[in-house]
């Protein structure tokens, strides 16, 4: 083994074989840049050495499948039986590595931050300990976890990324604008800044302003991971979608959005989210449906995240997938019922199962059910994860059902707040529009944009 070596960020690293070098810092860049490139550290698999073989374990994990823990377990067996001969930041790695393929996440974030703290340019784990941080919804979580590397890597332009999406979530929207606009100075490509001031942009309703940058910088969306590239696409269709911009939409979605690789989690729920949006808004998405639920049907045993299962099941019932949604639905209430650590337990059954039922119930058309249901699990839903943006779609299912269910009044309250918070999407206009109408109430002055 040899110490002598630094990856890319100056982090020193063991390694059996020199030339394995290239690969690992492969996985680092082109997992704090999105990068497709990630991958390459398999191409040095037959290295022993523990942070390869980590770093290996933890690419299969990326594929929030029910099999990726097999798949990822030799890698970390591998790992572990050499980690004596690592460094402790090498080993620490590991450590968080192992625990996430035990699905022992409580420890593996413990982990992660405790390296945030030793050893803050190690960007790869902080990566990481923000993407579970993320899925159990402790945005200030994510926002510590980055702030803790900022005054030794102020450098790399992907911290800043990292940053802007924390301080968004936190809903820190200056401070979110900063850091992204800061990541994308230090480097123009750099898609998760795009991303986390996108989600700045939607928030505040400059809808126009959002087209208008996500045009300008989409460019430079070479060589991303499949995620990276259809959800910044994703986002520049919800712009679209605000104008009422439909045909755009639909061709986003087509060239895009879905059939990148159209077996990736993350990829699939893009397809959901924007299909039921654009349901929601009233048009007609054609027979796209059924080939998005040709994948959903399998991941009826998946359930690795809450939000996953919940878009799948609402996936699988928009497409009338009778059968696939019964299995799907039997199988998260034995997995709610048979969770042991506290956040997963609480989460599975006090938010993911009146959720399924909601939105099951909307995809039916049993309004009542699906407004009991998912009023209940709403005013918690950031507990199983997601981004604002992306739990809206549930939010958005709700209006719909208050509003089909002749809520009119209830609905009223709630969609006026959005309208004055977006003055610039014809959506929701045209939502009010119908909501004044029935309530017998005049349209307000429309806003003066000279």
């Amino acid at each position: 083994m040899t110490a002598s070596l630094t990856d890319s960020l100056g982090n020193p690293v063991t390694l059996r074989a020199e030339h394995s070098l290239a690969a690992l810092n492969d996985f680092v860049e082109g997992l704090i840049a999105c990068e497709a490139r990630a991958v390459n550290v398999l191409q040095a698999q037959a290295d022993a050495s523990p942070l390869v073989q980590a770093y290996c374990a933890a690419l299969h994990m990326f594929a929030e499948s029910a099999d990726a823990p097999r798949n990822a377990r030799r890698f970390i067996q591998q790992a572990l039986a050499h980690a004596h001969q690592a460094s402790e930041r090498e080993q620490r790695f590991v450590a968080a590595v192992a625990a996430w393929v035990d699905g022992d996440l409580p420890r593996a974030i413990d982990l992660h931050e405790e390296q945030a703290h030793l050893h803050p340019r190690d960007l790869a784990s902080i990566k990481l300990g923000q993407y579970h941080l993320f899925n159990r919804g402790d945005s200030p979580g994510m926002l510590r976890l980055a702030l803790q590397a900022q005054p030794a890597a102020a450098d790399v332009p992907y911290l800043h990324g990292m940053l802007a999406f924390g301080w968004e979530q936190c809903h820190r929207l200056k401070e979110a604008e900063d850091a992204a606009r800061r990541a994308i100075h230090l480097c123009r490509k750099e898609p998760w800044a795009h991303h986390a001031l996108a989600h700045v942009m939607l928030t505040q309703g400059r809808i126009s302003e959002g087209i208008d940058f996500m045009s300008s910088v989409s460019n430079t969306w070479t060589g991303l991971n499949s995620f990276m590239v259809t959800h910044n696409w994703w986002h520049q269709a919800l712009f679209l979608l605000e104008q009422d911009r439909h045909a755009e939409v639909l061709a986003l979605y087509d060239q895009q959005v879905w059939g990148v690789v159209t077996e990736y989690t993350q990829d699939q729920i893009n397809a959901v989210s924007l299909l039921a949006r654009l349901e929601l808004a009233g048009v007609d998405v054609g027979n796209r449906w059924a080939d998005v639920a040709d994948h959903l049907a399998l991941r009826l045993a998946d359930h690795v995240l809450p939000f996953l299962d919940l878009q799948y099941l609402y996936g699988l019932a928009r497409a009338g997938r009778t059968e696939a949604v019964r299995a799907l639905l039997h199988n998260i209430t034995t997995h709610a019922a048979t969770r042991t650590e506290a956040h997963e337990r609480t989460v599975w059954q006090q938010v993911c199962m009146p959720a399924a039922h909601g939105l099951l119930a909307h995809a039916q058309g049993d309004w009542a059910t699906a407004v009991e249901k998912l009023g209940v699990a709403l005013p918690r839903l950031v507990e199983i994860g997601g981004s604002h943006a992306q739990r809206d779609l549930f939010h958005q299912i709700w209006l719909d059902a208050l509003q089909r269910n002749g809520q009119w009044a209830t609905v009223q309250n709630l969609l006026q707040p959005l309208c004055n918070a977006q003055p610039q999407s014809v959506r929701l206009a045209r939502q009010a529009r119908r909501v004044n109408q029935a309530l017998g109430l005049p349209d307000p002055t429309p806003p003066d944009f000279e």
